[in-house]
């Protein structure tokens, strides 16, 4: 057995000693098993039951009764985000930004629903998951467990005997580093049955792999950092003293630092800001109720001469349906550039807040982990892209149905002429035009990808950390 393997089998027999230890551990341990339980018991409940509602809620569009096409623009439907697997274990944005939208015409209305708006009642202990006890609690852990690990050597004499004796300082820098690693090994079981979960409920295995490779790096990074300390400084209540204020500064202070400063360098402007903006600029656009508005007088003009005819009366389609058409893909590319600038603001903040990732490893590792487990801001913005993509196709298919099944006569005359009325009524088989959605997570390559620089983030505190060490190890002598 080498030197390295039998110093960190006596440290492992020293804490299971440890009462201080075993109770650390046991807390802990209930946390994660209680989160992970209660966390993928309700994400397959939601998953189920928002898969329902999308069916239900596609359903219930097709069912309506015959109508006047524009009836329907105004009924409108609804799109629901379905949770990944993965969000188990750490639903990220998922919790504040909702988790369905109300399409219908004229409008792009904002998620709802959101999980810890409607747990407001509850406090912080609302956003308690397994990937926050992880961030946050088991470095302390591990803080508790190891700050003594060659402190408690140098305090008792033996560090000294032990170098007398020729053992190699390096052999005894690796062999408390194998013990540190075992305890995180340990921790990370639980990691690893929730990304099997995750696979054998369709999470992709390398998504599913990365994220606990991405852990396993954060606790090696709490590790390296434990057993550093413990080489450079001479005691342990001092040890202790600078781990704690070292995990309160990386886990606590620099990650509300980060967003302060996402927040402050891309100043965004609020919803009530962005609204008054878009409503004045919707104006110019025209009303797309009044086929008679002045905005649309040039679109007139130019229809008539390209069908060669004196009046919207001889068009051989409905007008009013084709202003509504028109007005309705004006009206939409407004909204979406005011979406996108909105979305590309909120894109660079969440940059900028990852970048800290390079002061704070706990940073780094949950913007890797809501990038692997498809509930991050990316993800999020996806989502409104493509249900607001659902929205404009409907709308845009009722708004020929407008168009091309309806005349402008009986159009015009329906609110004062029944028989008209009736005749606008379009047969209930045409509101087959609405597409089925099923929001699905980005493919395991993509997010991947995007995981690459907090994961190369975390790499890297590993290397300096390793170095720390190395240099710390040089220096001891008997």
């Amino acid at each position: 057995m080498s030197a390295a393997l039998r110093i960190a089998r006596e440290e492992w027999r020293l804490w299971a000693r440890s009462r201080v230890v075993l109770l650390a551990g046991l807390i802990v341990a209930v946390l994660v098993v209680v989160t992970s339980t209660l966390s993928t018991l309700s994400i397959a409940g939601e998953a189920q039951a928002r898969a329902a509602q999308q069916a239900s809620a596609e359903a219930t569009f097709l069912a309506q009764p015959d109508r006047h096409p524009h009836r329907m623009v105004h009924y409108g439907h609804y799109a629901f985000r379905t949770p990944p697997p993965l969000a188990a274990f750490d639903p990220g944005v998922d919790a504040v930004t909702g988790q369905s939208i109300f399409l219908e015409g004229h409008r792009q209305n904002t998620a709802m629903f959101a999980d810890t708006r409607a747990g407001a009642d509850l406090g912080g202990f609302a956003a308690l998951t397994p990937a926050s006890i992880y961030q946050l609690l088991l470095p302390l852990l591990l803080i508790i467990i190891g700050h003594g690990v060659l402190l408690r050597e140098r305090e008792s004499g033996t560090l000294a005997v032990l170098l007398a004796q020729g053992q190699s300082a390096m052999a005894l820098a690796g062999g408390k580093a194998l013990a540190l690693a075992g305890v995180a090994a340990m921790f990370m079981l639980p990691v690893a049955a929730l990304a099997t979960y995750g696979v054998a409920n369709g999470e992709p295995a390398l998504t599913a792999a990365l994220m606990v490779a991405g852990y396993g790096l954060y606790l090696a990074v709490w590790a390296s950092l434990i057993l550093a300390v413990s080489l450079w400084l001479p005691q342990r209540s001092v040890a202790l003293g600078v781990l704690v204020f070292v995990w309160l500064l990386v886990a606590l202070v620099v990650p509300r630092i980060g967003i302060n400063a996402g927040s402050a360098a891309i100043d965004a402007p609020g919803k009530i800001e962005s609204d008054l903006v878009m409503l004045a600029q919707q104006r110019k656009l025209g009303d797309g109720h009044n086929a008679a508005d002045p905005a649309f007088v040039a679109l007139q003009r130019q229809v008539l001469e390209q069908y060669g005819v004196d009046n919207v009366e001889q068009l051989p389609m409905n007008w009013r349906g084709m202003v509504a058409g028109y007005s309705e893909k004006k009206l939409t590319d407004l909204m979406n550039d005011h979406a996108e600038k909105r979305m590309a603001q909120e894109a660079a903040q969440s940059r900028i807040v990852t970048l800290f990732g390079l002061a704070s490893p706990t940073l780094a590792v949950g913007a890797a982990s809501r990038t692997l487990a498809g509930t991050d801001l990316a993800t999020h913005h996806r989502f409104l892209r493509e249900s607001e993509a659902l929205r404009f196709d409907f709308v845009q298919g009722l708004n020929e149905l407008h168009a091309n099944r309806l005349t402008y006569a009986d159009d015009a005359a329906r609110s004062s002429d029944p028989e008209a009325e009736a005749r606008t009524r379009v047969n209930a088989a045409a509101w087959r035009l609405l597409d089925d959605f099923r929001f699905a997570p980005d493919p395991a390559s993509a997010r991947a990808a995007r995981a690459a620089l907090p994961l190369a983030m975390l790499l890297g505190w590993l290397v300096v950390l390793g170095g720390v060490i190395a240099a710390g190890a040089r220096r001891l002598r008997p």
